[in-house]
């Protein structure tokens, strides 16, 4: 008996830039967790062979932010198989335009198209109606995904085979469990499309903090489910067995995952009894270093990077998003105890917050990049991303808010400031990257690197990426890749397609020049770079970040002086009295 066809194509969207072209490039830096976990899981569906022992599913999974996405192609196969749909994963509130137009053109060929992610999860969690974006993927024809995927997926693949797609399916009262569940994992050809080969997993969802400005607590719930040691050593050896080792773990704070422990010692003996090569970034909390053993373990195990969530050192700002939880007394002792670790330390920071202004912004700025030892500074706009508690707050009061969607990437101002005009505020957030990244600081913390044992060249590669990204590229540099792409006929619904005359030769004049710009900023970071490997003594380098703050000479950071008045003594701050020791 001849068995049946079932193909599934699933695209990770990226977003437009500001002139409707796709972001993408050769290589992506940051790995999708989103599209390996449901890629794992409709793999387990296949193997399980869910649509019946004679239909053999096929799945095929595309990165847009490293991937020109073939839509004829991909209608065309799925319709060759006789069955199948289009899955848009994982896509974030500025992704679904993108994720819309995609949904467009799939459903004009007569594909089903069934659209998941932070977007349509979040609205449908948070607010009292469908936005009209949800309205019109639903007038397209186009199914919702609410909620997560375990457990799920069978139903929707029997349901597309059927022809019977519902409207929406929500499952977000109905949070699964992740021990033995299906785990994420992407083909190797997929994983070197990602720079550095960075495959992902997750190892807990769910957070149990407040903040209002976070969608995480409201998608994946504030009581948190874990995966067991177990199910992580899979992870990793079904990764090694195709030659990949390095994991971005995506977990919104691995220090307060309760397994952590058992994870790290499994890591710990691939690594030192087995050869693996491991490599780690993970995401932590401003409190990981009270854990005892934490951090060390975390280096044993492979971590050499990690993204701390500083948010800002202003208490005011912290208290009045509900993150109660930092304690900005102890941050220069929490980066201490990472470089002595020589993990390489990098730090989101939210510019935007009610209380604040360009002068005291660069004024923070100042005295994080002299008084605080951390590597990469990342900046972001405050955005009431939907599925936020601010972003309810706002609609529900009916706030101005920008309606277009492409924006919410962190980068762009999207509501009003009480004390700043939208045009301060997008200042202040392009002059954030130049106060940080003056050559005379990547100089600091270059000197810094070496003293601590870092690796120098690891160090100048992140800078220089950091630095340019936002002025040469015109993106984030979390959405940053190597070599970007323009695609002349790939551009935003409404916008013309230009004609081949304007459009290449203004795209080989772009090219050329942000060619140059880059070799320029690399040079001159390199050429930092030596003179600091030059010095006499560079290990001997010691400054006011560096030097450790002890319970003996009861002596504080500055900037905890400059803030005690601010710092509510209910959560075991130190009093002015005590900050002016």
């Amino acid at each position: 008996m001849h068995a049946r066809a079932f193909r599934i194509v699933l695209i990770k969207p990226s977003h437009y830039d500001k002139d409707g072209y796709v972001i993408q490039w050769r290589r992506s830096t940051i790995p999708s967790n989103s599209l390996a976990s449901v890629f794992g899981l409709l793999k387990e569906c296949a193997e399980r062979r869910v649509l019946g022992s004679d239909v053999d599913i096929a799945i095929e999974a595309f990165d847009e932010c490293n991937t020109i996405i073939d839509v004829e192609g991909a209608a065309r196969r799925i319709r060759a198989a006789g069955q199948g749909f289009v899955g848009l994963v994982g896509v974030q509130s500025n992704q679904f335009p993108r994720a819309l137009d995609l949904a467009r053109q799939f459903r004009a060929r007569g594909v089903p198209v069934v659209i998941g992610g932070f977007h349509v999860s979040g609205c449908i969690a948070m607010l009292p109606e469908l936005p009209f974006d949800l309205k019109e993927a639903l007038e397209l024809g186009v199914s919702l995904f609410a909620g997560e995927g375990e457990g799920r997926l069978a139903e929707l693949l029997r349901d597309v085979a059927a022809g019977a797609l519902k409207p929406i399916y929500n499952h977000l009262k109905d949070l699964p469990g992740m021990e033995a569940a299906a785990f994420p994992i992407l083909p190797r050809e997929i994983v070197t499309r990602v720079a550095g080969h960075y495959a992902s997993f997750d190892a807990g969802r769910g957070c149990p903090f407040q903040c209002s400005f976070c969608t995480i607590i409201n998608v994946q719930g504030r009581k948190s489910r874990y995966r067991t040691p177990d199910d992580v050593e899979a992870i990793v050896r079904a990764n090694a067995a195709q030659g990949i080792t390095r994991f971005f773990v995506t977990d919104d704070n691995f220090a307060r995952n309760k397994n952590w422990e058992p994870i790290l010692d499994r890591l710990i003996r691939l690594r030192e009894q087995e050869g693996f090569k491991i490599r780690l970034l993970l995401q932590v909390d401003t409190l990981c270093h009270r854990i005892p053993g934490f951090i060390e373990k975390a280096a044993r195990a492979g971590c050499n990077m990690v993204f701390i969530g500083l948010e800002n050192i202003n208490p005011e700002s912290l208290m009045g998003t509900k993150k109660r939880q930092n304690k900005i007394w102890e941050y220069r002792e929490m980066l201490q105890a990472w470089r002595r670790a020589k993990v390489m330390t990098w730090a989101g920071y939210i510019l935007g917050f009610p209380t604040d202004t360009p002068e005291s912004i660069a004024r923070d700025i100042e005295i994080i990049k002299r008084e605080l030892p951390v590597d990469i500074l990342e900046f972001f706009c405050l955005t009431p991303l939907p599925g936020s508690e601010d972003h309810k707050n706002l609609f529900l009061r009916q706030v101005a808010m920008d309606p277009d969607m492409n924006k919410y990437d962190l980068e762009h101002v999207c509501t009003a400031h009480p004390l700043m005009s939208k045009e301060e505020w997008e200042r202040v957030y392009m002059n954030a990257w130049k106060i940080y990244y003056t050559d005379e600081h990547v100089e600091t913390v270059l000197r810094r690197g070496v003293a601590s044992g870092l690796n120098p060249r690891k160090i100048v590669d992140a800078l220089t990426v950091f630095s340019g990204a936002a002025h040469i590229e015109g993106v984030h540099p979390l959405q940053f890749g190597f070599v970007r792409r323009k695609v002349r006929t790939q551009r935003r619904q409404g916008l013309p397609i230009e004609n081949p005359l304007v459009f290449y030769p203004r795209r080989a004049l772009e090219f050329s020049l942000t060619a140059w710009r880059w070799m320029r900023l690399m040079r001159r970071y390199r050429a930092i770079m030596r003179r600091v490997l030059e010095t006499p003594d560079a290990a001997g380098y010691m400054d006011e970040a560096l030097r450790p703050s002890t319970p003996e000479d009861g002596a504080l950071p500055h900037f905890v002086q400059v803030f005690a008045d601010k710092i509510p003594n209910t959560y075991g701050a130190p009093t002015r009295e005590a900050a002016s020791m």
